[in-house]
């Protein structure tokens, strides 16, 4: 009875890898960090069907008249970037989008607004430096260094492999330019929220920013200083924990990227508690509103 269950069991599995490898309608792929994130999206999907994949689930489907494949990544860097290498595997992705809430950095910028960056750098990666007299961290020797230190922190090049021969050493991953051109052109025509179900509402009109820089790392940040550093050093306009890493699988996999990110708190530059738990919700919907806009206007 316990072999004939077990069988059961993998037969069930290899049949939902069959299935999701068996689609070979192009497809983009629709990502977003966590479930309150995707919840607008998939309201939205008609025709849909869902494949389990290593306990991810990837839901297909027709969204703003365009096939996509919708799933979760995961929090942080690791779950993002094995679950985008996951869906490129198994669909026919023509193109990665991903939505979700971050914190801002640019001062400009407030909890609601929408940023869509140039290009994504992976902050965190660092040389944790020796300290060779209190207070001060000796520079890393031999370490291709992309800014400024944070205390014993010097931030790194990530090393990535594109081919067999050699490494090649990157501070930033890009977005594709055609599809920031597409941003660029619904930016000003998508209604963001303002207010949140419980009625609270931000204090200025929230707006969309197609450009700039965006960073990602390991941690959920709420430190001003910590922020300070990474809007002098990066020029960075949001943090988050997961878009700098589907970049780099995109960018390996030759495949077309775009991050849609809306603030739901100031990273620790929040005047008083950090927003995050009272505008995540309006921050994804503001997000997801973006995207469906992108996503309409998309070329078949």
């Amino acid at each position: 009875m316990r072999l004939r269950l077990t069988l059961l069991a993998l037969c069930a599995v290899l049949a939902g890898s069959a299935r999701a490898a068996d689609d070979t309608t192009p497809r983009i792929a629709v990502i977003s960090a966590f479930a309150p994130e995707l919840v607008a999206l998939e309201k939205a999907a008609t025709h849909k069907h869902t494949v389990t994949l290593a306990g991810t689930v990837f839901t297909t489907g027709v969204l703003e008249g365009k096939p996509v494949v919708l799933f979760l990544s995961g929090m942080s860097m690791v779950n993002a970037a094995m679950t985008t290498q996951r869906a490129i595997d198994r669909f026919h992705v023509s193109r990665i989008v991903f939505s979700g809430i971050a914190g801002g950095v640019d001062p400009g910028l407030d909890v609601g607004d929408v940023v869509t960056p140039d290009q994504w750098g992976q902050y965190l990666e660092s040389v944790m430096a020796r300290e060779d007299a209190p207070g001060h961290y000796a520079p890393p020797a031999g370490e291709p260094l992309t800014g400024a230190p944070f205390g014993m922190m010097y931030p790194k090049a990530v090393e990535v492999l594109r081919a067999p021969t050699a490494a090649e050493r990157r501070a930033w991953f890009p977005a594709d330019p055609a599809l920031i051109a597409v941003a660029r052109r619904v930016a000003g025509g998508v209604a963001l929220k303002r207010c949140t179900a419980a009625g609270l509402c931000l204090k200025t009109a929230p707006h969309v920013v197609v450009g700039g820089n965006g960073v990602s790392g390991q941690a959920f940040v709420d430190n001003a200083a910590l922020r300070a550093w990474a809007y002098s050093t990066f020029h960075a306009e949001v943090l988050d924990m997961e878009s700098a890493a589907v970049a780099q699988v995109a960018l390996v996999n030759g495949t077309p990227f775009i991050a849609f990110r809306s603030l739901s708190d100031l990273a620790g530059g929040d005047p008083g508690a950090n927003q995050a738990g009272t505008f995540f919700q309006l921050a994804s919907d503001n997000s997801a509103a973006v995207v469906r806009a992108f996503v309409a206007a998309l070329p078949r």
